[in-house]
């Protein structure tokens, strides 16, 4: 026991386990943990059984869901890049400075993370549709946003927007003070600062936001929904498609939930790959 404090520092109960049971510590766990390995594994798995390789390509190959996919790869990118424009700058304001009111900034750009979808596309639809408090001076201007592939873009970005600027807030919060004070004294400029400093040191969580951003804007389904419509050929992105092939064809929702599967799973990849790169 004296040595068992010495060694630590601090005084640790002695583990009265046998040495047999303490050595196979990680085979019970995993014995424990496979209910819910299972229960999150086969349904994805199912999936895949669920349609033969040449129907996969076939259904892949429609019409409608090439549309689908189209729309939703258009539309996730837009909103990527309107996400990395205007959230760079908010993610490095709530990184960086202390100011009254943080707080209140931090749960507003959250709260689409917890709302439910039904709520964030009818509070979209109240501000941007034809008779909204924004929607009706656009629609009087001539601009619709309703029902459009603007209202997905919005959904979108409503929606995912708040992953990456968390991320990128984190990441800009975790560069030494000292570091950006010397590059100051060297003459540099706030623009020479954010290219050669700020953006280097922080790389890896802008990337791992903003794969999460794009990959959870692909998947919108909620607000997308209510606030655009579920229009083939013009608002009808690949959750949207999956839902009404559910009712008329089931082989062509396997086929885009198999192909959204893949897309989230490659993402999830990237940011586990940019994580440990970070580590590293």
């Amino acid at each position: 026991m004296a040595e068992n404090l010495h060694q630590t520092g601090r005084w640790q109960r002695p583990s009265r386990l046998p040495s047999r049971w303490r050595e196979s510590g990680p085979v019970w766990w995993a014995v424990f943990s496979m209910p819910v390995l299972l229960f999150l594994a086969i349904p994805v798995l199912l999936l895949f059984f669920e349609v033969r390789p040449a129907d996969l390509w076939m259904q892949l190959g429609s019409e409608q869901t090439r549309q689908a996919v189209v729309i939703s790869m258009k539309t996730s990118l837009i909103s990527l890049a309107i996400i990395l424009l205007l959230g760079t700058p908010l993610a490095y304001l709530t990184g960086r400075f202390q100011f009254r009111g943080r707080a209140v900034l931090e749960t507003l750009i959250d709260l689409p993370t917890v709302l439910p979808p039904s709520v964030a596309g009818l509070a979209l639809l109240l501000a941007f549709g034809r008779r909204g408090l924004l929607g009706a001076p656009l629609n009087d201007l001539g601009l619709q946003i309703a029902f459009t592939q603007a209202a997905v873009v919005g959904a979108q970005v409503f929606v995912a927007g708040s992953l990456y600027i968390r991320s990128a807030a984190i990441g800009f919060a975790l560069i030494d003070p000292e570091i950006l004070e010397a590059s100051q004294l060297d003459g540099a400029s706030t623009l020479q600062q954010l290219r050669h400093v700020v953006l280097p040191l922080s790389r890896y969580a802008l990337l791992s936001g903003a794969v999460m951003s794009w990959s959870r804007a692909l998947g919108e389904f909620g607000a997308t929904i209510l606030f655009a419509g579920n229009l083939p050929g013009r608002t009808q992105t690949m959750p949207l498609a999956i839902y009404l092939g559910f009712e008329s064809s089931l082989e062509s929702a396997v086929a885009l939930s198999i192909l959204l599967v893949l897309l989230s799973s490659l993402a999830l990849l990237g940011v586990r790959w940019l994580s440990r790169g970070r580590m590293d």
